[in-house]
C-alpha cells in the first residue's frame, strides 16, 4: 500500500473494466463490466477503496431498507489482503445496512472464518438456485445432495 486508501460509494470514478479484473484476480468470479455497472447501480449500498488511482477493493449490499440486506461481491486485490482492508470494507457495509432485521451473505469457500469473526453465523435452512448448479457444487457453494 502506498498510502492511506480513499474510500467512496460514488459510481462515477469507477472503471468497470478495472472492477471486472479485480473480481477475476480476487478470485471471486468472472463478471462483465456491464453486469457489474448494473449490479452496483441497483444496490442500495456500495463501497470502493482506491490506493491512489488503483481500485483495490469493492463490495455492495442489496437491501429493502427495513427487513433484509444481502452483503455481496466483496472483493480485494490479493496484494492487499491480510492488511485489515477487507475487514474495514465489510464493517463499512454492515454499518450502512444497520437497522435491517437480517443481513445475509454467502462466502467464497474457505472464507467462512473471516465472516464468522465479523459476527456472521451459519444458517441451517439457507438454499439457493444457481444458473450453473453443477458448477456451484464443484466450487463448494452448494451441497451435493
Amino acid at each position: 500500500m502506498s498510502g492511506p486508501l480513499t474510500w467512496t460509494d460514488a459510481l462515477e470514478p469507477i472503471d468497470w473494466h478495472e472492477l471486472a479484473e479485480l473480481y477475476r484476480v480476487a478470485p471471486l468470479a468472472t463478471k462483465s463490466p456491464d453486469d457489474l455497472r448494473k449490479a452496483f447501480a441497483n444496490s442500495m449500498f456500495r463501497r470502493f477503496a482506491f490506493d491512489g488511482e488503483r481500485l483495490v477493493a469493492a463490495g455492495r449490499v442489496l437491501a429493502d431498507g427495513v427487513d433484509v440486506a444481502y452483503l455481496c461481491d466483496v472483493a480485494l486485490l490479493p496484494a492487499y489482503q491480510g492488511q485489515g482492508i477487507g475487514r474495514q470494507l465489510v464493517a463499512d457495509l454492515l454499518e450502512c445496512a444497520r437497522g435491517h432485521k437480517k443481513i445475509f451473505l454467502y462466502a467464497v469457500p474457505g472464507k467462512e472464518g473471516f465472516y464468522a469473526s465479523l459476527g456472521f453465523r451459519r444458517m441451517t435452512t439457507a438454499m439457493a438456485i444457481f444458473e450453473d448448479q453443477a458448477g456451484a457444487v464443484t466450487r463448494g457453494y452448494l451441497a451435493a445432495d
